[in-house]
């Protein structure tokens, strides 16, 4: 078959179509037919009946086609036209341009122009281009889906490494079907003695002695899934350390795979277990008394020494009741340590006295711990006796007043010579008398009735000496 259009047709003297077979020839080969005159005017125009969506477009008989056409695409027309002004051959090249009908419609097309035979008359042959518009379009919005996808693809693998090696622990994945590392941190690479890249890709068993791949990576799933199997222990092939496997399975794409925890004997889980062993046995072993009550000083634990200084027979005697039961000054000295505590987390030494269930009363410091982060909030509070530091007190073996500084001691010192020694006793003891009652003030959170029952003063008493160091107004009292 010879497609050359020279030789399509065999007559010589041309193609011979009656006028009405030729018009439903022009309406079906194109979208849309127009004929032109060389000015732009349009005789008439001629829609294809297979293409209905481009509708009536009688109207733009015997008007400008330049109404139709948007502003970026008179310029490709007017070309076209000078063009043939000037007598140019044909076949013109195809020009696209977008039509716009009734303001808010617009449909490009693309022309072919073509000379009839006639003086001044122009065949336009148009193609709808909306179907390429749109899948361009829709290959625009896929692109852009792809490249959404790609970024958030990225943000999560970098996100993924971060955190792989942000965490301590040391971690693995593996692929189940095939016992191969899919990847790990920095950390299991150094508990299994090599190198990220090297270990990726490899065999997950073979970096443990005497291990096989179906029967390891079967325990570890099985760890995995059925509930008490508990973890995997195992044996580096690499430095022969021995370390515990904790395993959990989930579904990649379809494939399963093992996140792997490996714990050696120095990770924090081991560390804490020691601890916890550690601070049991200091609590039970101790010489200390140690006490943890509730968030009210309702006691719930007590180690022996704490039964031993307040001669209880067993924790059932002492527990449920008030840690200010077995103080001297009872809910005020209570008050004086968990306010303080609770404020600043800990209060550090508070001495007072300690009575036992028989009446008899021992000098102890105690400090608080205020224990908010805890699943059972409450207070800890460990007692130590002072009773015989008192006796080595009265006995002159210890300066009579411990919480006088040095320095305060060489001022005292400077005025000897320049001040009789009555009047130096009377300023030192002032200068005591003071700090003490400002002590007792600030611990008791400005409470002046249990201030004055902590310094062992009545109320009337402790506003006078309030009033004569000058305290009386102290944090905005009146």
């Amino acid at each position: 078959m010879n497609t050359r259009e020279t030789d399509f047709w065999n007559e010589r003297s041309g193609p011979r179509i009656a006028p009405e077979h030729f018009n439903n020839i022009v309406a079906t080969a194109a979208d849309l037919a127009i004929i032109l005159d060389i000015t732009g005017k349009v005789r008439s125009v001629v829609v294809n009946p297979l293409n209905p969506t481009l509708g009536r477009l009688d109207h733009w008989a015997n008007r400008d086609i330049r109404e139709f056409l948007a502003e970026d695409s008179l310029s490709k027309l007017e070309a076209q036209l000078e063009a043939h002004k000037g007598g140019a051959a044909d076949p013109v090249d195809a020009i696209e341009v977008n039509h716009f009908d009734n303001a808010n419609w617009e449909f490009p097309i693309r022309y072919t122009l073509h000379r009839t035979g006639q003086e001044g008359v122009i065949l336009m042959l148009g193609r709808d281009l909306r179907p390429v518009a749109e899948l361009q379009h829709r290959l625009v919005k896929a692109q852009l889906a792809l490249e959404k996808d790609y970024e958030t693809h990225r943000d999560f693998e970098t996100r993924y490494r971060v955190i792989m090696e942000a965490v301590r622990d040391p971690f693995a994945l593996v692929d189940v079907n095939t016992g191969r590392i899919i990847d790990l941190n920095s950390a299991a690479a150094q508990v299994l003695g090599g190198n990220q890249d090297n270990l990726s890709g490899g065999a997950f068993t073979q970096e443990f002695e005497g291990r096989r791949r179906g029967e390891f990576i079967e325990a570890l799933s099985n760890g995995a899934s059925v509930s008490g199997a508990g973890p995997v222990s195992a044996e580096t092939k690499r430095g022969g350390k021995s370390v515990v496997i904790h395993p959990t399975l989930f579904r990649a794409a379809g494939d399963r795979v093992l996140l792997c925890r490996i714990e050696t004997a120095e990770s924090a889980e081991f560390i804490a277990e020691d601890l916890a062993l550690t601070l049991s046995g200091l609590y039970r072993d101790g010489a200390d008394a140690m006490v943890f009550t509730d968030s009210h000083g309702q006691i719930r634990y007590a180690n022996d020494a704490f039964l031993s200084l307040c001669d209880a027979g067993a924790l059932s005697d002492v527990r449920g009741k008030s840690f200010g039961d077995f103080m001297a000054r009872g809910s005020v000295d209570l008050k004086v340590l968990t306010d303080n505590a609770a404020r600043t987390g800990k209060m550090r030494v508070y001495s007072t006295r300690l009575e036992s269930t028989f009446g008899t009363q021992v000098s102890v410091e105690v400090s608080a711990t205020h224990l908010a982060g805890s699943t059972s909030p409450g207070f800890a509070f460990v007692l130590r006796d002072t009773s015989r530091l008192e006796v080595v007190r009265e006995s002159g073996g210890m300066p009579p007043v411990p919480g006088v500084s040095d320095e305060a001691m060489h001022n005292v010192m400077d005025l000897v010579g320049s001040a009789p020694l009555k009047d130096i006793v009377a300023a030192t003891t002032d200068v005591v008398e003071k700090m003490c009652i400002e002590t007792a003030v600030e611990l008791t959170d400005n409470n002046r009735v249990a201030a004055a029952e902590m310094l062992g003063l009545s109320r009337q008493s402790l506003y006078v000496k309030l009033r004569k160091y000058g305290l009386l107004h102290k944090d905005g009292d009146s």
